[in-house]
Order: structure tokens, then sequence, then C-alpha cells
């Protein structure tokens, strides 16, 4: 397999462009882009590969860098192609650093306790998966420019899902289209049949999309997730027939191990559907859930941590949810959909394989937030716990952050029984406010809303009267209660913030208004602050 970032195997069509022929003697070949510059195709061609991908080539200075690795292709020559505005051609160049490594993580803009990737654009994350000592977040990935496009497989490990190590592309485009979302499995029985002596293959199943349909593919590795084989009899399902629709992605597959068989929960036209299998190669359909778009999720949790009661749950990529029964086969909800998050978030995923002592669903999802004027867009949210909790409507999923966060934060003011303006007057000497984590109770008293400001923008805004929080209904376990428990985390460019103990959450992007001149401001009509602790928050980065 060719160990280049930038290449994979596969024919390209020809392109009617200019060209430029070089020897690789250095570890990356760093690629100028420009916003503004309409993108063209890239062929990169060399013996063994080829690949071709949509790039904006700086024709004049760039506004920024992406890179390709090269570490598996020294003393190779490659030819350059480009058929859009080829004067940035004679520009890229190599080097054993990419461009602007030296600064790299401590970007104005790059978020410090939040995964980012290095450069290019990320949405979705996919494969979530625990093996071996490592979590893997693979994500959808441009990898030459901030913008969607190229969609491709990124890859980062980490031991506690706190601190990151992207590593080199994990599944690229190929002939058949471009990788979209999906999961990842262990196949420790060797079902598919791809396992090497005691080395069990991870499995991914994702998406293939083309202009004409999207299809459902298989690829294996055998060196835990460091590279890739697609399986030459892709795709393992092709349904768009079934369904009159394009529409047809986002494999999530896990082992049911009643049956005895793999179970994958794939979003198809307006819903998700059940199909099953018994070696990740065939599958059969079974049955169908209306009422979901994208990214589907499908788990068992215990109720009030009683595994002597657990629920199922079937997840959309906007975050709402239903409760229900699975028999392997079909879901049945038990009542309408729920939501317990919103604001940036989409396309959650949670882990799979997760360790044997460790019975927590753990999830990650996408916060579609800006990072301005950086080579690099999107983030990754804060890794939380999901339970089902017993409440006045019924069981409702609730989640929280893992504990594993609480190592980036140092409380250093505690204060209670305040005034809004003793407490704005304590959050003047708090020191810096780029990144940290603040927890408030709030008590109202003759204000119908209040909540707290940061640099004029709302961040926490509970609107007694309509039961409004930040602009969505929610009503309290307590309904007459006056009180208000915020937890709330403060990245560089973004807020995320967990109501009364995770009952309901939201996430931000963060947006300060130039004219405030004003750093953390509570208000409301003579409401009482009745607990407040401030963080210092660590670099993840460091």
């Amino acid at each position: 397999m060719l160990a280049l970032t930038c290449l994979l195997s596969g024919v390209a069509q020809p392109l009617l462009a200019q060209t430029r022929t070089l020897t690789i003697t250095k570890r990356y070949l760093n690629l100028p882009v420009a916003q503004a510059q309409d993108r063209g195709t890239m062929q990169l061609t060399m013996p063994g590969g080829e690949r071709s991908f949509k790039i904006r080539l700086a024709a004049g200075k760039p506004d920024y860098w992406v890179f390709c690795d090269m570490a598996g292709a020294m003393g190779k020559t490659i030819t350059i192609r480009y058929d859009g505005k080829a004067d940035g051609l004679e520009t890229i160049y190599q080097d054993d650093r990419f461009a602007g490594q030296d600064s790299l993580y401590h970007e104005k803009n790059r978020p410090q306790y939040h995964f980012t990737t290095r450069r290019g654009w990320i949405n979705d994350p996919n494969g979530m998966i625990f093996y071996d000592g490592e979590y893997h977040l693979f994500y959808q990935h441009n990898p030459f420019e901030r913008e969607w496009e190229n969609m491709s497989w990124g890859h980062a490990v980490s031991k506690d899902m706190i601190h990151w190590q992207e590593l080199q592309t994990a599944l690229l485009p190929d002939r058949m289209g471009t990788m979209f979302s999906g999961s990842t499995v262990i196949d420790y029985d060797n079902t598919a049949g791809f396992n090497q002596g005691n080395v069990p293959a991870m499995i991914a199943l994702f998406t293939v999309d083309n202009p004409e349909k999207e299809v459902q593919c298989l690829a294996y590795s055998l060196d835990k997730g460091r590279t890739w084989t697609k399986y030459a009899q892709n795709p393992v399902i092709d349904s768009k027939a079934k369904w009159n629709s394009k529409d047809t992605r986002d494999p999530r597959v896990f082992w049911y191990a009643p049956g005895k068989h793999w179970v994958m929960v794939l979003n198809e036209r307006d819903g998700h559907s059940i199909y099953t299998s018994k070696n990740l190669k065939q599958w059969q359909y079974e049955s169908h859930t209306t009422g979901f778009w994208e990214c589907p999720d499908l788990f068992e949790l215990p109720v009030d941590g009683d595994n002597g009661k657990k629920k199922w749950v079937m997840y959309g990529a906007s975050a709402t949810y239903m409760i229900g029964s699975f028999d392997g086969k079909k879901f049945t909800p038990e009542s309408g959909k729920h939501a317990y998050t919103n604001g940036t978030i989409y396309a959650a995923q949670t882990f799979t394989n997760m360790p044997g002592s460790d019975p927590r669903r753990i999830q990650i999802g996408w916060g579609r937030v800006q990072q301005p004027g950086m080579p690099f867009n999107g983030m990754m949210l804060l890794p939380t716990e999901l339970q089902l909790r017993t409440t006045k409507n019924g069981s409702r999923l609730v989640s929280v952050p893992v504990k594993e966060v609480e190592q980036l934060f140092a409380p250093t003011g505690q204060w209670t029984a305040l005034s809004a303006t003793e407490a704005n007057e304590q959050l003047k000497s708090v020191g810096s406010l780029d990144q940290f984590r603040l927890q408030t109770t709030l008590k109202l008293s003759h204000a119908t809303s209040a909540g707290l400001s940061l640099f004029g923008q709302k961040i926490l805004d509970y609107d007694l009267n309509h039961n409004l929080l930040n602009g969505a209904f929610y009503s309290p376990e307590d309904m007459t209660s006056m009180e208000i428990t915020a937890d709330i985390y403060v990245d560089r460019t973004s807020v995320e913030v967990f109501v009364n103990g995770g009952s309901f959450s939201y996430s931000l992007e963060r947006k300060p208004n130039p004219a405030s001149k004003e750093g953390l401001v509570f208000w409301g009509n003579r409401i009482e602050v009745k607990d407040l602790t401030f963080y210092t928050a660590k670099s993840i980065w460091k």
C-alpha cells in the first residue's frame, strides 16, 4: 500500500492541464491556497499510484498553506497536473516541515481544549472506537481547504479522549467516489475472514458518494487503523433502486449478541433502516423507522443506572432521539421524538468497543463553529457521557462531560450568596477569558429572565416566563423552581453549556460584541448568584 497521505492507487481521468515534475527529497509537499480563487482539479501521478482532488491553488499571495505527507515517496519522481489557474504550480515546494508547523496549535483562533485538525475542513465524527489502549476518532475531512470538498476520513488517536494525536488520512476518495460517514468495529470472531493470525481486523463500513448514487462499502485494517485495504467486492449495499432515492448513507454497525449477528442502522430517504449480517459482507434488509435524517446511532442504556431496567435509544444527526425496544431486527419506539441538546452540535456518534470495565456510552459531536482567519475549520465538541434518567415525563437522555475533562481545569475563585453586582465585581479579577470554565447557580426573584453575558454575547439566557433557554423550550424537573444551575465551558471560538446536571445542554459559536468593554456579566433584576466557581483551562496541545 502506498504510504502517501495525498495519493492512492487508482486511475484518474486525464486532465487538460499545465504540469510540473519533481523528485521527492523532503517529507512534505506544501500547496498554497487562496479562498477567492476558483477551484481546479489537481492530479498527482507517480509509479504505483494516482490521485486527483479539487483545490483553490493560489495564483498570487496565498491565504494559507496545506500539505501532503510524502514519507512513502522519497526518491520517486511525481508529475503534478492542474486544470485551474496554474500560476501557483511553481510556488509548490518541498520541506521537512509543513508550512506553519512552527505555530501549530498556537494560532490565534485555535481552540485550546477541543479537537481540531492541523489543516483543512472537518465535519461528522466517524468510526469512533476503542481498541488496544487507544480511542480512535475518524472524521469527515477535506485536507486541501477550509471548506467542504474532497471528503475523506481523517484520523486521530487518544489515550484519554482529551489529548489527541492526528495521524495520516485513513480513507481517501477513489474511482467509486468520495468517502462519507460510517462506523468501525473489531471483528474478534473473524466473521468477515480478514483477521491475520491473532490480530483481529478493524473493519470500517462507510458510504461512498458519487453524482449518481450513494453505496455502502467496507475496508479493513490490521495495524490499528494506520493503513486500510478496501474490500475488492465493494459495494456491500446498493439500495438506491429500493428507495428511489440517492439518500442512503452513514452506516452504523454493531454486534447484536442475542442474535449472534451484526446490525447496521442506515439512513435511507426518510428514516433509519435496519440491516443484519453474519459476515459484514452480505446484508439483509429488516425494517425501517421514519422520522430521522442522516448519521444514525442505536444503543442500549440502563435507566437510572439499573442494569435490570434497560431501554434502547435511536438517534439522528440533528440530536433528536426516540426511546424504545429492539429485538435485533426492528426498533419499536415507545414515545415520540425528544431532544436533550441543541446549537452547533450535529452528526454526533458514540464510541464502540469500550473497555470491559467501562460501561459508559460516550458521544462526540461535530461543532459547526467557524475558526476565522485560520487554515482549518470546524471542531469536535467535548466528549460527553449519555445516561437515561427517569423524569416527570418518562425516561430521557442526559449528557455530562466525561470525567476525563476534569484534568484540564483548576479552580481560581469560589463564592456564594452574591448579588449580580457583587458577582460581576469578583469576575473582574479572574484574569484571561481566552479559555475557561464557570459553574454557577442563579436564583431569579423579580426577573422573568436572567443570565450571563460574555463580551456582550448572552451565553446563558433563561426566560422563566416563556420557559426558554437561549431560545429553546426548557421546562425544569421542578416546574416551579426559580433556580437554574449551569456548567459553562468556554474555548477561543465556542461555548458549551450543561444545565441542571445535564438535563439539557447547548453549544454556541463565540461571537463577542466588538462594542462591549465588559467581560463576564450577570444580568437580571434582583437575581441571586447562589454559588459561583471560576476555573482556568489548560491547553490539550502543550
